[in-house]
């Protein structure tokens, strides 16, 4: 299948857009402009939650296509997102206990979309981003997870302590990537689990990891400190994956 990127530019196009319940990942709109039909706009943007940038007239510019952007431009999701609910009834209906993917700070597609495609592959039941500092369901994020995204629900929550709070009171708990953490082998992986890995960067942010039960570590022996972050992700799901495997025998 083939994804383009798209883009909304244009008042009228953008404001049906919103009333057509296109999904909006992304809504930039010239700094500075307040007339009646942009703050429409706005309105509508901040009605469905859409990440809302005020930029200079040459980033849209850039982004434009047609030369006719007339102060908006709106980015849309290649796939709907999930809920929460979305997730839970997923695991539900294969009578599995709950294992999800948490990403904290995610910003490449290409990371974002490996990783949607090795939960697939590991056997979770989702993926949950921020709304903010990550990768959107863009068609880049398409094309890398391989066709996965027609097969793992990806939820998109404003605030990630927020949503690791609601699903620990559904008896989940949540184990992070971190290099200070214990071996990954020392730990106790099974269960209903929420994995959380951070950017290659910052790691997991202090909240974030605050929030979770566990912290754990890969063991590394070469020369360098880090692993990309879809391939932690990688290793740290496939050793869930064994230990649910070993607990079934």
């Amino acid at each position: 299948m083939r994804y383009e990127e798209m883009t909304i530019e244009g008042r009228n196009a953008v404001l049906e857009a919103f009333r057509a319940g296109k999904t909006i990942d992304k809504l930039f709109v010239l700094d500075g402009c307040q007339d009646g039909p942009v703050r429409t706009i706005v309105r509508e943007a901040k009605k469905h939650d859409t990440l809302l940038s005020f930029v200079t007239k040459e980033r849209l510019d850039g982004m434009s296509q047609t030369g006719r952007h007339q102060g908006v431009v709106a980015c849309l999701a290649a796939y709907e997102y999930a809920d929460l609910e979305e997730l839970w009834e997923a695991s539900e209906k294969k009578g599995e206990p709950p294992f999800f993917f948490l990403l904290d700070g995610i910003e490449d597609p290409h990371n974002l979309g490996a990783i949607i495609r090795t939960a697939n592959l590991a056997g979770a039941h989702g993926v949950i981003i921020p709304k903010r500092r990550a990768a959107g369901l863009t068609a880049t994020v398409a094309r890398t997870s391989a066709g996965a995204l027609n097969y793992t629900p990806v939820a998109k929550v404003t605030n990630l302590t927020q949503a690791i709070g609601e699903l620990k009171k559904r008896g989940m708990w949540f184990v992070c990537a971190d290099m200070g953490g214990e071996s990954m082998y020392r730990l106790n992986l099974t269960g209903p689990v929420g994995l959380v890995i951070g950017n290659e960067g910052e790691g997991v942010s202090r909240l974030v990891k605050e929030s979770c039960d566990l912290v754990a570590s890969i063991p590394m022996h070469g020369d360098i400190d880090s692993l990309n972050a879809s391939v932690a992700a990688g290793v740290l799901a496939y050793e869930i994956v064994r230990q649910r495997l070993f607990q079934k025998q």
